[in-house]
């Protein structure tokens, strides 16, 4: 137990820690939960002195059953705005490109339905009236999203005693359906795209292929991050674009900090991009804009969109070089694990569709070794 000049913190068999205080009505007033360390607990006390001092003070257990009273009132749409200012994940704020895919989901397909209801009042009912009717015509994709966001901020609302149970639960809803297929670029394909591809891009684009490496990943590299004794490049940051601003940061999973070996066949070009492109010094980045900033994926998209033409492959994303990096390495005998590490993936689950595809390849070797046979 310790003893402080206002208020008290002591320890409980369950190793967590409790404030209390004499107050001015002389009655002791003990903190409404308890806290994991004692600097929560002592920072505590010091905004309850704060409210004795300002002589604003009233009993922690009145404001408490107070704001009790406003939450049952707050509506869905008010909630979920509090939600975004508030949530964090493993520590962290919400990154920019998340609360705008967030609030776009709000926006769109879940404030105009059920922003005005009171979470505690939303029943299943409504929710597969919702997802089924009201959202009718939203294709798969943001449909999923929408729904995700939904089933994450009442799972918040569930964890705050705001609502017993989560109704949004709807099995299967949150997973959006491919409708086609990501088609692989060829090898013949990804030569003359690299050639059509200014010089100073064109490591990018091999980049993007053969490490598999995000667009994020690729325009926040710097020389800092390629280590050419051992052939290696360290993937430890991402940028990220908004509309107002440009962000660096972690990448996009904790698994997306790695060390990514090059294939050798790509050791010359690296050493040549840095000799031709690239600033000196640690800092300077590999494939920066005109300005000495971020190169932005739309500059980059007017030369993207003529190469790919010209490799007769005008629906090919930038993007779909990273799944065509990940079939390849598949395709090359790499195991999952070895899959899910060099990609970043947080989970096999990613991983296992490039497995598919190298299974899928293994059966066109065979039929190509039964016509060899004569068969």
């Amino acid at each position: 137990m310790g003893r402080r000049g206002f208020g008290m913190v002591r320890r409980l068999p369950s190793k967590r820690y409790q404030a209390s205080y004499a107050g001015p009505d002389l009655g002791r007033h003990t903190a409404p939960n308890t806290f994991t360390t004692k600097g929560d607990a002592e920072a505590w006390l010091a905004e309850e002195r704060k409210q004795v001092e300002s002589g604003k003070w009233r009993p922690p257990a009145v404001r408490k059953a107070d704001a009790a009273r406003a939450e049952q009132s707050e509506t869905l749409a008010d909630y979920a705005v509090r939600w975004l200012t508030q949530r964090r994940v493993k520590g962290e704020p919400l990154r920019a490109n998340t609360v705008i895919d967030y609030e776009r989901a709000l926006r769109l397909y879940i404030t105009p339905h059920l922003g005005e209801r009171i979470p505690s009042e939303i029943t299943r009912a409504d929710i597969r009236d919702w997802h089924n009717n009201l959202l009718r015509s939203v294709s798969d994709r943001p449909k999923a999203k929408a729904y995700a966001v939904l089933r994450t901020i009442m799972n918040s609302a569930v964890e705050e005693e705001l609502i017993d149970v989560n109704p949004v639960s709807i099995r299967g809803a949150g997973v959006a359906r491919r409708k086609h297929g990501i088609e692989p670029a060829s090898l013949d394909e990804l030569a003359i795209i690299v050639e059509a591809m200014p010089e100073r891009f064109r490591l990018m684009v091999q980049l993007a292929t053969w490490c598999a490496l995000r667009y994020g990943e690729l325009a926040e590299l710097r020389r800092k991050d390629v280590d050419l004794t051992r052939d290696v490049i360290k993937i430890r940051r991402a940028v990220t674009f908004t509309p107002m601003t440009t962000t660096v940061g972690p990448p996009k999973t904790d698994a997306g900090i790695r060390d990514v070996a090059v294939p050798p066949h790509l050791s010359k070009a690296i050493r040549a991009h840095l000799k031709g492109h690239t600033q000196p010094g640690r800092e300077a980045l590999l494939f920066p804009a005109d300005s000495g900033g971020h190169l932005h994926e739309s500059v980059l998209y007017r030369h993207w969109n003529r190469a790919r033409t010209t490799a007769g492959r005008p629906e090919l994303r930038f993007h779909d070089l990273r799944h065509t990096g990940a079939t390849l390495a598949a395709q090359a005998g790499a195991t999952t694990a070895e899959l899910q590490a060099r990609l970043g993936h947080t989970t096999a689950d990613a991983a296992m569709i490039y497995q598919h595809a190298a299974r899928g390849r293994d059966a066109q070797l065979a039929k190509q070794l039964s016509r060899l046979a004569g068969w």
